[in-house]
């Protein structure tokens, strides 16, 4: 080869190595752009899983939290429940006790009953209901009861010993005409008052 000829093929040697390292370069930047660019929007992705994920944990933590405040709301009432529960069962077996006896206590407490509930129908002619062993419990008072319940109510008051009842204790008193009743047994009772007896109960119990 010539020295003309080398010259020539130098020249174009030289420009075609600087063309590829211009070429290489701008491949270089390229790709370091589009790395970083990769890196930033992995980031960004990675940033926004874990973003998603700790919302996540936080709201499965409030809802593990909130449900476990509520079983133990709950657990605490239904215990709060079977106490008072309680509390009215041995009321109860204390007032049958009571109304099995042949106290005064019982024997008052009864003919304050069926004073009450006669004076709540507003006198007149009234059938007494009680369980059968009550009945020699309140015979010698019902004049008594009835004067009474005509000077309460101002009307003219009979009291005749119906049929017998099924009950704890206490008594049932109706009109003749079987229009009016008031049922004041034990049961009816209790079961009327348990709403407020219960908050009391309750107060006591809990206070």
């Amino acid at each position: 080869m010539s020295a003309g000829t080398e010259k020539i093929v130098s020249s174009i040697m030289s420009d075609a190595q600087i063309k590829a390292d211009s070429i290489l370069g701008k491949v270089e930047e390229k790709s370091n752009s589009i790395l970083e660019l990769g890196q930033k929007n992995a980031q960004i992705e990675k940033d926004k899983i874990l973003e998603d994920a700790n919302k996540q944990s936080n709201m499965k933590y409030q809802q593990i939290i909130s449900e476990a405040k509520m079983n133990s709301r709950r657990m605490e009432l239904e215990a709060r429940e079977e106490i008072i529960e309680d509390a009215f069962n041995d009321a109860l077996e204390k007032l049958k006790e009571i109304a099995s006896s042949d106290t005064t206590e019982y024997k008052e407490s009864l003919k304050n009953i069926i004073t009450e509930a006669a004076t709540e129908i507003g006198g007149g002619e009234l059938f007494v209901l009680v369980k059968e062993s009550d009945v020699a419990k309140i015979k010698d008072s019902i004049s008594s009861i009835a004067e009474d319940v005509t000077t309460k109510t101002g009307k003219e008051t009979t009291l005749e010993v119906g049929e017998n009842i099924k009950a704890i204790g206490g008594a049932i008193v109706k009109t003749k005409n079987g229009e009016i009743e008031v049922n004041n047994t034990i049961e009816a009772r209790m079961l009327r008052y348990k709403k407020e007896l219960r908050s009391k109960v309750a107060a006591v119990l809990f206070k």
